[in-house]
Formats: structure tokens, sequence, C-alpha cells
């Protein structure tokens, strides 16, 4: 029989396939599909500290409407009484989601204050989620601020929260730090259990009639997972073994899994697949990633972890610079023969 189980922040897991962050995931009925459909694990929309901001600023400005005005204008409205804000209702998903699925629920926090990761975090652990994922999205755009000063708050910030709570905490990262190995270390040294591979920057559009910035929302694309799969790589050889790995961005196959699986991943996270073709679509991955196995010989996840990775690859160098002229020689333009050498880039 198959072995699909491993271990992710310290939690036994039924299979590396994990339902990443996506607004199916904070549905209960939509959890209880993922759950059928074999999911080992999910992970809840990121609570945003922007959005709860807001909602107190709007709702505020609506309560002191007229008062400046007339007195008798405050009777035009109803005593309002509890009011759910959006903090509020995230750790609500977190306790439905909870009751209707034995997953392990993995919460998910981008706040923008030293304070609100504090606080939300603390309350997404009461909350009863069984892990934490920070994820830092931020643009680096202030000219005052160096590489130094942005990194060094960011790892403020995780050992603040690290300090707070007493579930396994990751932290999904960008992959634009200036130097990825060594803030990959400072990370788990600030007290992450592990690292998830990559956080997905979205990217604004233009609207030529309008001249408005647009946001515009694109899944992911397969070949997305390359830049992940390097890094991981690159990594799982140089952090501590009880440290876990999470690849995602680009995650749709059983092929993927096992990519991911064999640089170093402990999981292989998947969002956007199930955008496009449902809940229903894991089970398909995970038979995938059992022929995968049945056919090289392969009876457990822990065989293929790690397999490929940088240590153990019979080209370290695949994963770093010396692949980049063997990648550019390798294009052939369509009814040609020679290849696409760097001295024509």
């Amino acid at each position: 029989m198959t072995d699909l189980t491993t271990r992710y922040l310290g939690i036994d897991l039924r299979s590396p396939i994990v339902a990443s962050a996506s607004p199916l995931n904070r549905d209960a009925d939509t959890v209880a599909q993922i759950e059928a459909a074999g999911a080992a694990a999910i992970v809840l929309p990121s609570l945003f500290e922007e959005e709860i901001l807001h909602e107190e600023i709007q709702l505020t400005g609506a309560l002191e409407t007229g008062s400046g005005q007339f007195a008798e204008a405050l009777d035009y409205f109803p005593a309002i009484g509890d009011f759910a804000d959006a903090g509020e209702r995230y750790l609500a998903d977190i306790e439905r989601v909870k009751a209707r699925s034995s997953l392990p629920v993995i919460g998910s926090l981008n706040a923008t204050s030293a304070g609100g990761w504090v606080r939300y975090a603390a309350l997404i652990a009461d909350a009863g989620a069984d892990a934490l994922e920070l994820n830092l999205y931020h643009v680096a755009a202030d000219q005052q601020r160096n590489a130094a000063d942005m990194e060094g708050a960011d790892l403020d910030v995780i050992a603040a929260v690290r300090a707070e709570i007493d579930i396994p905490l990751a932290v999904k990262l960008s992959p634009y730090y200036s130097a990825m190995a060594n803030f990959a270390a400072l990370v788990v040294a600030a007290g992450a259990d592990g690292l998830v591979l990559f956080n997905r920057f979205y990217q604004p559009d233009l609207d030529l009639d309008t001249l408005d910035v647009v946001p515009r929302i694109e899944l992911s694309h397969q070949w997305e997972l390359r830049l992940p799969l390097r890094w991981v790589a690159i990594l799982r050889p140089q952090l501590d073994a009880a440290v876990s790995l999470a690849a995602t961005s680009g995650i749709a196959t059983g092929s993927d899994v096992v990519k991911a699986l064999l640089v170093g991943s402990d999981v292989a996270m998947m969002a956007s697949a199930l955008l496009r073709d449902g809940p229903g679509h894991i089970a398909p991955v995970e038979q995938q990633l059992r022929d995968w196995m049945d056919g090289h010989g392969y009876e457990s996840v822990s065989q293929i972890r790690g397999s490929a990775s940088h240590a153990t690859s019979d080209d370290p160098t695949a994963f770093e610079r010396a692949n980049y002229m063997r990648t550019l020689y390798s294009w052939t333009a369509p009814g040609e023969l020679g290849n696409f050498g760097p001295d024509h880039t």
C-alpha cells in the first residue's frame, strides 16, 4: 500500500496535498467537499488588517453622520448592538470550519502594524486554528528604507508573533529578498517552524479609457512552479530537517506534487487549480501521485522527499547560475537546427 503520509509544521498529514489560501476555504460546505476529495489540510484565506480598519472607519463615519448638526438627527438611526467586523467574522469562520471538518486548519494573517500582527495572531490561535501562516506581503517602495531595514522589520514581526502564540508558525515569503538563503535562515531563527515558497504578488494594470489603476487577478500557471522548486531545492539541505517547507504557485497535477517532493518539500499547496476545476480536483491529483510512485518503485512519500535537492542532485549547479547558459542553449527555433546562444540574447 503506497504511503502518502507526511509531516508539516509538526502535524501528521494523510498526504502532501494541501489546499492553500483561497476563497473556497472559508466556506464550511466547500471545505467538506475539499476534505472528501482527499486534501490533507487547508489554509484559510488571509485576514487583512486593512479590511478591519476600513470597516471600523466606515462604521464610525456612519454613526457620526449628522451629530454635529441637530441633536434630534441622532434619533433617526436605531441603536447598533453587536457588530461583527472582518476580524470577528474570520474567527467565526475558523470555528465553523473546525466544527464541520476533521482537517487541520491553518489560519493566514496579513497585517500592517506590529500590534496588528500580534493581536490577531493570538486571536486566530485562540479560535482553534491548528497553525498560523504569516503572509509577508509588501512592496519595498520607500527610498528611505534599505534592505536591512525592511528585513529587520519582518524579522521583528516574526519574533513577536512567535512569542505570543503556542501553535506552529509558518512564514509565507516573497521571492524578492536580497539574499534569500540568508534571510530564510534568519526567519527560522526568529521562530518560524516552516517556510512557504512563494507568495505571488498580484500586479496592477491600467485602464486605457479611464487611466485608472485597476486590479487584475490571474490564476497561476504550471510554469510558475519553477521558482519555488529552485529555492526549495537550495534551502532544503541548508535548513534543519525539522524545518518544514511548502511549495506553492503552479501546482495543478500529480506530477507537480512529485516535483515539489523531489526537491525537498513536505507539502505541495494548490489554490488556482481548485478554483479552476473545483474541490474535487484533489482526487485525480492524488491518484496521479500514487500512479507515479507505483511506476517508479516508491513506497512512501518520505522516500521521494529531497532526492533531487541541491545536496543530492548529480549536478547541484543546475539550481544555480551555471544552468543559465545551458538553458539558453537548449532553445531551438522552430524549423532551425541551431541553438539560441547567449550571443543572440
